[in-house]
């Protein structure tokens, strides 16, 4: 599984940016993105900025990767079923899940499930 990290810009030099975040500093590349601003969140994973993040979505993925922390350190005191503060896919309707996965509506059908896949039918 890859995992991004969200992170704010600290300073800049041309082609990185210096991020800190989740308890550490980093030099990062940032040729996927351009020059970011000093004060904005990315998103770094392998040492580089794969995408600008706004303030929510950075506080939606950091809650994410808490839920994770938790989960896996037992002595980190976080409930790994609490309310993450944002709308978990089991919450989610069937149109709101396949928009959420890249799906179009007419992938779904009319009761606004997801629709089936034939038998035998193969998908690449």
């Amino acid at each position: 599984m890859c995992i991004g990290v969200p992170m704010r810009v600290c300073a800049i030099e041309p082609g990185h940016a210096w991020v800190e975040g989740r308890g550490e500093r980093r030099r990062v590349n940032t040729a996927l993105i351009g020059e970011p601003v000093v004060g904005e969140w990315l998103l770094i994973f392998l040492e580089g900025a794969r995408e600008r993040l706004d303030d929510e979505r950075a506080a939606e993925v950091n809650a994410a990767l808490d839920l994770i922390e938790g989960a896996l350190s037992p002595d980190a005191g976080i409930d790994p079923f609490g309310d993450p503060g944002f709308a978990l896919p089991s919450a989610m309707s069937a149109a709101q899940v396949a928009a959420l996965s890249g799906q179009s509506l007419s992938s779904t059908g009319s009761d606004g499930e997801p629709a089936s896949i034939p038998h035998g039918a193969h998908h690449g």
